[in-house]
């Protein structure tokens, strides 16, 4: 709808690389651990996250995506960037090794819900991606989200990564702080893993 036209091939490949890696998520998930599926679907207002912070930076992040393939459609409307085919094939194989990340970490970890929060009988998990970074879902999450605009033909909707990685870096200290507090063997497992986010980086 925001590029007023159904010849906007960037997205239709975009769709198509989505849903069909959601849909092999999906499926495995439904079949090895269906309870962590039921762990990130949308919650009750009563279920959702419990702190003001946490909903507020839940509801930016939400906005910038939005935001961000709403100004992708308009780029394409507009006609303000021509990106190269091969830079848009490129970001889409980044996009799909950015659900593969999210993939590995949901088969490591079955506590990976929406919510901050602690399931019963929750142990840390420092196996696979997370023996090299704490936060591995947020890792793949990221490299996805700065391919969409060049997936979808637009170089200057890149400049909405930079606010969506600073909410995602709070998310990430609010997360660390609860765990530290309430999760047992936590502390140690931040002092064998240095890095939250990047090798050698952050």
């Amino acid at each position: 709808m925001p590029a007023g036209s159904l010849r906007f091939w960037q997205a239709w490949i975009y769709l198509l690389v989505f849903s069909v890696l959601a849909t092999i998520l999906a499926a495995y998930l439904l079949k090895n651990n269906p309870k962590l599926i039921e762990s990130r679907l949308p919650r009750l207002p009563s279920e959702a996250e419990k702190k003001g912070k946490q909903r507020n930076t839940q509801l930016l992040l939400n906005i910038l995506l939005l935001t961000l393939l709403i100004t992708s459609g308009l780029d394409h409307r507009f006609n303000l960037f021509n990106v190269p085919t091969n830079f848009i094939i490129i970001a889409d194989i980044f996009i799909a090794l950015g659900f593969l990340i999210v993939f590995l970490v949901f088969r490591e970890n079955s506590y990976a819900s929406a919510n901050i929060e602690i399931g019963k009988e929750q142990k840390v998990v420092s196996t696979g991606p997370y023996g090299i970074v704490r936060h591995p879902m947020y890792a793949g999450a990221l490299l996805a989200y700065i391919f969409i605009p060049i997936a979808l033909g637009s170089f200057w909707c890149c400049a909405l990564f930079i606010p969506l990685s600073a909410i995602i870096i709070l998310r990430i200290l609010e997360e660390e702080n609860f765990l530290t507090e309430k999760l047992s063997g936590y502390r140690e497992y931040c002092r064998k893993v240095r890095c939250r986010l990047f090798p050698l980086i952050w």
